[in-house]
């Protein structure tokens, strides 16, 4: 059956013309971060914007408000750059919180500085965070961020934990010959201390656009190389559109559960996104908005989508916002900004931006 030809409609939510609802809104609050992850950024950062080219405090509050009461959104994503540089981040959620009371918030950040927020974020209403954090090896960590951080980083994830700001995320991205071989040491240090570990595979936004389709670490060697040491068994749940596929992680003592009846009781989960090897697109429900106020239907479109003259433009009604942003959610492409997965397509084209400049 091909793409639907009605066209968008707010009233039947963030759909786009293959029948996939966006109810997951991660929006970028700056793009500015104090790390240079080699997978991400150039070693010399980005031309940042300027805090007038930022969404304020009130849009992303009105923004916030169109997705959640006319357009169907159902959990919130705070991303960057990273969030803690923002300096009235306590105050943004604080607004998003008084808004709406029962909305989960989570907020993905690096966590430096996060020791210092961490009980402020979660009083003002913030629900959970995903942590990055590729090595608990020092030299590895600095190798892999050029920067020399990891206690910084250590101490942020204490913290967050200390405030119940949980369920408390790991993502990681493995690189080849740099941390692919402390897969199973990430792992171990994550269910030790009741964190669950998603591994990410590497895509195609790095800043320096060195990606390689071979130098990326793939789901099933990710799970290969934990079963050095753990027996992994997938979960039974729906993934109800969630990115990562989890499972259940045993002691390789343990007999493989699904030959021994019913399982022992599981260490704890890990999770791993395949977004280049075994992609997702078909059930993807995500929309992104960039720090100034730009619609991404698609991680991997060079097409963008404004908002923020509408915002600044004192004729325009929140309809009109809800408008736009649904216009342009129905011309989502089906997969990686084009017809169908692959980033060996001759469609492909890279985006523009880097992980950082778009959100995560």
């Amino acid at each position: 059956m091909g793409p639907d030809t009605t066209g968008a409609d707010p009233s039947r939510g963030l759909m786009d013309s293959f029948g996939r609802r966006a109810t997951d809104l991660r929006i970028s609050l700056i793009d500015k971060c104090n790390l240079r992850c080699t997978y991400c950024m150039p070693a010399e950062g980005l031309p940042w914007l300027s805090k007038e080219q930022l969404l304020s405090a009130a849009e992303i509050r009105r923004l916030v408000h169109i997705g959640v009461d006319t357009l169907g959104v159902r959990e919130l994503r705070l991303t960057g750059g990273e969030p803690l540089v923002r300096v009235d981040l306590v105050d943004i959620i604080a607004g998003l919180r008084a808004d709406h009371p029962d909305l989960p918030i989570a907020m993905t950040t690096n966590a430096i500085g996060l020791e210092k927020k961490a009980a402020a974020l979660a009083e003002a209403g913030l629900t959970r965070v995903n942590i990055s954090l590729d090595s608990v090896h020092r030299e590895t960590f600095a190798q892999l961020t050029r920067r020399d951080s990891l206690d910084k980083v250590l101490v942020g994830v204490e913290a967050a934990a200390a405030a119940g700001l949980t369920p408390l995320k790991i993502n990681a991205v493995l690189m080849r010959g740099v941390n692919d071989a402390q897969a199973a040491d990430l792992l171990e240090w994550s269910l030790q201390r009741g964190f669950e570990l998603r591994f990410i595979e590497q895509m195609p936004l790095d800043g320096d656009q060195q990606w390689k389709r071979e130098g990326t670490i793939s789901a099933a060697e990710t799970r290969e190389l934990l079963s050095e040491r753990f027996r992994l068994a997938p979960t039974a749940e729906n993934r109800d559109g969630a990115p990562a596929e989890r499972f259940d992680v045993f002691p390789l003592s343990v007999p493989d559960p699904a030959d021994a009846g019913l399982p022992a009781q599981p260490l704890g989960r890990v999770g791993i996104i395949a977004s280049v090897t075994e992609p997702f697109c078909a059930d993807c429900r995500r929309t992104r908005l960039t720090a100034e106020g730009r619609v991404m239907s698609c991680l991997f479109s060079n097409e963008e989508f404004d908002l923020m003259h509408l915002l600044r433009d004192g004729e325009a009604t929140d309809a009109d916002i809800a408008q736009a942003w649904a216009e342009a959610m129905w011309v989502k492409p089906a997969a990686h900004g084009t017809d169908r997965p692959g980033f060996d397509l001759a469609s492909f084209h890279r985006p523009d931006r880097s992980m950082s400049a778009i959100g995560g």
